[in-house]
């Protein structure tokens, strides 16, 4: 009984920086959001798209993982996600004042990075499972759940 809460609680800890904190912030700061969008584009109305886009991923994908409705595919779509805003928005490599030791602006955005792409490997891991196996069951059927909250049938003491 206790383990599709479990199972449930540890999903909300995964997108619980979507959803509901980030998709609420693109919500009440549209133009801020858009704003820093369009630093990595050079259209305003591009960065309103992907602002958009980006709204709808992080709200659908984690509902999907949370109702555990093709959570596989969503989760690998949010670890793209989680990819691409890192390279987007993360870009230590552009900062002049990058260094190990120290006050360092660029440091802190390097940090930000790596979350980034932690995030992504928790993602990955919910898409393909513990093992290799996982990978090749996940290209072959990437709409399939894992069922996170069906129950366990008894083990008859084995």
């Amino acid at each position: 009984m206790l383990s599709p809460l479990v199972a449930f609680g540890v999903r909300c800890l995964l997108v619980g920086l979507f959803l509901p904190f980030s998709a609420l912030d693109k919500l009440l700061n549209f133009r801020q959001a858009a704003a820093q969008a369009s630093q990595a584009v050079s259209s305003w109305f591009l960065a309103t798209v992907l602002i958009a886009c980006g709204f709808c991923i992080e709200v659908g994908m984690s509902a999907a993982i949370l109702t555990g409705i093709a959570d596989r595919l969503a989760a690998f779509i949010l670890a793209g996600y989680c990819i691409m805003t890192a390279l987007l928005w993360k870009q230590f490599w552009k900062r002049p004042d990058f260094r190990l030791q120290g006050a360092s602006a660029g440091r802190d955005v390097f940090w930000d990075f790596m979350k980034n792409v932690a995030l992504a490997g928790g993602f990955l891991l919910l898409s393909f499972g513990p093992d290799a196996r996982g990978v090749e069951r996940f290209f072959h059927h990437p709409l399939e759940s894992s069922h996170p909250y069906a129950a366990l049938e008894p083990s008859n003491g084995r």
